[in-house]
Parts: C-alpha cells; structure tokens; sequence
C-alpha cells in the first residue's frame, strides 16, 4: 500500500470520526419532502417555519404544506402572573406566611437513622438544633411575619376550606393587612371574616355561627365582633355577594336524612316564590329551613321543629314565622293559577 492510499484512508477515518461526534440530534437533522422538494404551486424553494401556528408554509405563495409540527423551544411554565420564566420548583402557596418559598432544615437529616449513618453526633446535634431555632427565628424578625404565620396556621387548621380555597382566603387576609384593616383588631377574628368570605363568595353553605365555633367564638361578644368584622372586611374588599336560601338546601337536607325527592320539592317551591320580595331581609338559612320543612310535610316525610331549627341555626319563633310567609305566598301563587 503506498503512502497516498494510506493517507487517504486515514483522512476517511478521520472524517467519520469527526461526524459521530459532530452529528445532530435526530430531531433536528431530520427533515421532510416538503422542506426540501419545490412547492407544488410556484416551484420555489422557499419554506419558512412558523413556529407559533406550528406550520411551514411556501414564502412565495403561502401553501402550507406541513401544520401541527412540535415546537423544539423550551417549555416555560409560570405559576404566578409575572413576566419569570423558570421552570424550577414549585409554585407560590398563599397559605403559608412565606410562601412556601423559603428552606428549612430537615430535622431528620439531625436525628434520623441517616443523620447517624453520616456520622452526626451529639455534639453535631446541638449545634445544629442552634441553628434550627437561629433559622426559625430570623424568618419571623418583624411583627407583620409573625401575624401571617399566625393567620395563616389559623386558616389552614381552623378553616375547613378546601386547599384551592384556602390560598384565596389567605389572600384575603394579605389584602386586608395591606389595608390595616387588622389594626386593632384580633388576628383570629380578621382570619375567620376572611374564611367565611371564602365560603360565601364560593357558594359553599357556611353559617356565621359555624364559622364562629370553629375559630372558637361562640360566646355572644365574640360573635357580634365577627360579624362586625365580617361587614368592614367585605366593604374594603369589594365582597358583596349576597348568600340566597338554595346555596342550604343541600347541606340541610343531608343534615336533616331528607330523601331527594324532599330536595327536589324544596327547589321547586323556591323556584316558584324565591322572586318574591317578601323575602327580602329575611335570613337565608332560616328560609332554607322553612322549605325544607315544608317540603319534608308534603312528601310524607315530616321533621320536627326543633330538628329544623338546630340545624339551620334560627329559633321556632322565627321558623313559624317564615312557614306563614310562605303559605301566605304558596296560597297568593296558587290562586293566580287558577285565574
């Protein structure tokens, strides 16, 4: 073998060595008969990709020829509403004091059979449980992360809200914080205004009353504060929905073992009298106490009084006077059929 023909294989090798390690992903290097044969229409070579239709399409006439192709950027994700782009960790929790954006150390990376395992002894240990404390301590320097950590523990344990509910009461809180609407006022007060806002924004069937007994404010002083607090929360946030008797029916029939068909009935009578203004003023569990109880009569299914007025938190003075509301305007729908 000359010397030429030994360059010449060597100069190959070289080459192919070259393009294993220059070589494309296969995603990349891989193209179709449309971006390389002419357009069917012009016969111009002049394919542009458009990456945001998905589509490559003929630069002369516009023919698309291919449509739903992968988009080979990066896949952004944003978790909040600003312009961040990354795609790291997980997203903002609201019902946390922090976030959820701060880091803690593991207190089973201290004592746990791993700890030990890394050779973590006593003397380590102490050290440690000293930063712990020094960490937790300097997470909450100013009066306004110490409330938050309290509200916050308030509206996750004390709330019964569900966890997507939960950051929006927790935002509540933080715009009613920003309007020093928390100033003088108790933090486990302004923390139950806000779950019941929650509820009631939500359509979810909470009573003043419930609300008040889980953050433990039963006691008549306490209950008048809250709905006073409730009032001034809801004027600065802007949160006047009205809660209507139809958001109970549910909660009060299954309270009560009412049978669907007895549902059934007390939505219908609502359906045909709730426009009525009668109503107006009158206490929407209270109402949907009064036609369940109706409701429950009609369909053979009678409760007692006393069972009613338990569960929708009014007394029976109140629910006889709601039932002769309500004959009074089943009677007036009645005879107006029949004219």
């Amino acid at each position: 073998m000359d010397k030429d023909e030994k360059a010449r294989l060597e100069e190959k090798s070289n080459e192919k060595r070259e393009s294993v390690f220059t070589s494309q992903r296969p995603s990349q290097a891989r193209r179709t008969i449309g971006q390389t044969e002419p357009c069917e229409h012009c016969a111009a070579v002049e394919w542009i990709e458009d990456s945001s239709r998905g589509e490559i399409h003929c630069g002369s006439c516009g023919l698309v020829v291919e449509d739903g192709i992968p988009d080979p950027g990066a896949e952004w994700t944003n978790h909040g509403d600003g312009n961040d782009r990354s795609r790291v960790g997980a997203p903002t929790n609201m019902a946390l004091a922090d976030k959820g954006l701060n880091t803690v150390i593991d207190r089973k990376d201290l004592w746990g059979g791993r700890a030990g395992r890394h050779g973590m002894n006593s003397r380590a240990q102490r050290d440690w449980r000293r930063r712990v404390r020094l960490d937790e301590r300097s997470k909450n320097r100013n009066s306004r992360e110490r409330n938050l950590v309290e509200a916050m523990k308030f509206i996750r344990d004390r709330g019964e809200l569900p966890s997507a509910l939960e950051q929006v009461a927790a935002e509540y809180y933080r715009k009613a914080i920003a309007k020093n609407l928390v100033m003088g006022r108790s933090i486990r007060g302004v923390s139950a205004a806000c779950v019941y806002l929650t509820a009631r924004e939500n359509n979810l069937p909470r009573k003043i009353e419930d609300v008040a007994g889980n953050f433990d404010m039963s006691d008549e002083l306490s209950l008048k504060e809250l709905r006073r607090t409730i009032r001034l929360v809801s004027r600065n946030l802007g949160l006047h929905k009205i809660s209507v008797p139809e958001q109970f029916l549910d909660k009060f029939s299954s309270d009560l073992e009412l049978s669907p068909q007895v549902l059934g009935e007390a939505r219908y009578l609502w359906k045909i009298i709730g426009e009525m203004e009668e109503w107006q003023g009158k206490r929407p569990s209270g109402v949907a106490g009064a036609l369940l109880y109706k409701a429950a009569g009609l369909r053979g299914q009678p409760r007692t009084q006393a069972d009613v007025c338990e569960v929708a938190g009014v007394s029976e003075v109140t629910l006889r006077g709601l039932m002769r509301i309500l004959e009074a305007m089943l009677k007036a729908v009645g005879e107006a059929s029949e004219n």
